[in-house]
């Protein structure tokens, strides 16, 4: 069980390190890790702000599944959503 935590983890970590050199596929793989609660816990901010800054880069279908969460998503929570993805760039 701790072993596939760890898979997990380290599928996270490659995601993650990846996002930060700014490559569109990877922040799409993240919002659809979150989404979707593969590896990890759904997570519906967490994926927007993942799939917005995938959007950002250009992708079409981050920006599908970014206003299909938006849908499923309170004002509020988009908002933190936006927020958590100027914070990242900021920060990369």
């Amino acid at each position: 069980r701790r072993h596939m935590a760890r898979m997990q983890l380290d599928e996270i970590e490659r995601g993650e390190l990846a996002a930060q050199g700014g490559k569109c596929d990877a922040l799409y793989n993240l919002g659809l890790m979150y989404s979707t609660g593969r590896g990890v816990e759904v997570d519906l901010v967490t994926a927007h702000k993942w799939f917005n800054l995938a959007a950002m880069q250009g992708s079409m279908d981050a920006r599908t599944c970014r206003a299909e969460l938006a849908a499923e998503m309170s004002p509020v929570e988009v908002a933190e959503a936006q927020r958590r993805a100027r914070e990242w760039l900021s920060h990369h």
